[in-house]
């Protein structure tokens, strides 16, 4: 991960996770918060398939961003659908847990789809990474050429 932009995105990957994870926590404990998991078992389940993930996207594997974007988008993407379809098909006063819950399944996709895009166009780095300290000469064969030219017209005579 030499990459600035999968950096940021796994560690907004790791923050909405610890998030996910207190958030389970509050609701276990009955603490009131005005954002709750949509379905306990699944939300734990999800927790330890997020952990999973991650490992798989720091080592730069498609896969992982994959089963990321489809758990994420399963659970996320039909409570967003719903909430979307609530605030704009109601003309009444709506509770602040509704509008936080959109909120939130917006980021829980918005993430995913953001590491899907940065590994889908960056897929090449690790196979063929770039060293500028070496390269110029293991890759520059205008130089090779250069040099097996000159090594031609040493030919000195030994008496």
């Amino acid at each position: 991960m030499k990459n600035l932009s999968t950096w940021l995105l796994v560690s907004f990957m790791g923050a909405f996770w610890i998030f996910r994870i207190v958030i389970a926590l509050l609701y276990k404990l009955a603490i009131e918060f005005p954002i709750v998991p949509f379905n306990i078992d699944m939300e734990i389940i999800l927790l330890f398939v997020t952990l999973l993930c991650m490992l798989l996207i720091i080592k730069r594997k498609i896969l992982g961003a994959l089963i990321y974007l489809l758990a994420y988008g399963m659970y996320f993407g039909v409570n967003l659908a719903s909430n979307i379809s609530l605030i704009l098909g109601s003309n009444e006063n709506l509770s602040l847990n509704i509008y936080t819950s959109a909120f939130v399944s917006l980021i829980g996709i918005a993430i995913p789809i953001a590491i899907l895009f940065d590994l889908l166009l960056d897929r090449n780095r690790k196979n063929n990474p770039k060293d500028k300290k070496t390269d110029w000469f293991y890759k520059n064969e205008k130089f090779d050429r250069k040099m097996d030219d000159r090594a031609d017209k040493n030919n000195y005579r030994t008496l």
